[in-house]
């Protein structure tokens, strides 16, 4: 199962991204799960907050690299589209949800995988957590909503500096700037998790509605604006010949020599 959802204790469910051996990097089996189960607690009265992870030692990888070679190679875009367009409903779901969603990320996030996390209500962050918008590194454009929640919480002059270096953060890194709320030893990320989340369940529901849709409903369609542009750079981008080279030069393990075409 490319996805599990477990409901716990005080009316919190937690979804957790399920392909360890690919650092759950999404593809559209996985990314398709994610957007049924959303939708899915999103209209369940009895949940009260949801929390997203991921299993093993990563919370999410971004995109599966590999598909993106490969599709790369065959100059098919068509997959990837639908892998951009998924992941702008999976990042409305997030951010539209009437209840809180914690992101509870116990490692690596890297691409669209640092996205979901943004998405999120707050983040809480193991301390073996790290966080890189790393499209640059292959030639691409941020997605999953990049170009709109990570200036709204680092600013626009250190987002940019972000994207375009593809530098990794640390969880320290990350804290010190605001992009978690809070950072604890990996060994006790599960319990306050789960202490944060009952904080949040137990908010009045009409409250916690009230609260997502004056922070995040009323910019529905701004959200969208924005995911719909980077899906239109995402595929100039992705067509590219600096595509083509980023990606052979990560599984070469070589820098890339970008060109400009």
């Amino acid at each position: 199962m490319p996805l599990q959802l477990k409901s716990g204790r005080g009316a919190i469910s937690t979804l957790t991204l399920n392909r360890p051996e690919r650092l759950n990097a999404l593809n559209s089996a996985l990314g398709q799960a994610l957007l049924d189960a959303l939708n899915g607690l999103a209209e369940d009265a009895a949940v009260r907050a949801v929390v997203l992870t991921g299993a093993g030692r990563g919370f999410c990888a971004g995109g599966d690299i590999d598909l993106l070679r490969k599709a790369r190679e065959r100059e098919d875009v068509t997959e990837v589209e639908t892998l951009l367009k998924l992941g702008k409903q999976i990042i409305l779901a997030i951010a539209m949800m009437p209840k809180p969603v914690i992101a509870a990320v116990n490692g690596p996030a890297a691409g669209a995988g640092v996205n979901l996390a943004l998405a999120c209500t707050t983040r809480i962050a193991s301390e073996h957590a790290s966080f890189t918008q790393s499209f640059a590194k292959v030639g691409l454009f941020p997605d999953f909503g990049a170009t709109y929640f990570l200036p709204r919480l680092v600013g626009a002059a250190m987002a940019s500096e972000l994207m375009l270096s593809a530098e990794t953060l640390t969880a320290a890194d990350a804290l010190r700037i605001s992009l978690v709320s809070r950072v604890v030893p990996h060994d006790r990320l599960e319990e306050e998790t789960a202490l944060l989340a009952g904080r949040l369940a137990a908010a009045p529901p009409i409250v916690a509605r009230g609260i997502k849709q004056t922070l995040c409903f009323n910019d529905r369609e701004q959200l969208e604006r924005a995911l719909d542009e980077e899906i239109r750079w995402q595929v100039t981008c992705f067509r590219s010949q600096d595509c083509l080279e980023g990606l052979q030069a990560f599984f070469e393990k070589r820098p890339a020599r970008f060109q400009g075409a």
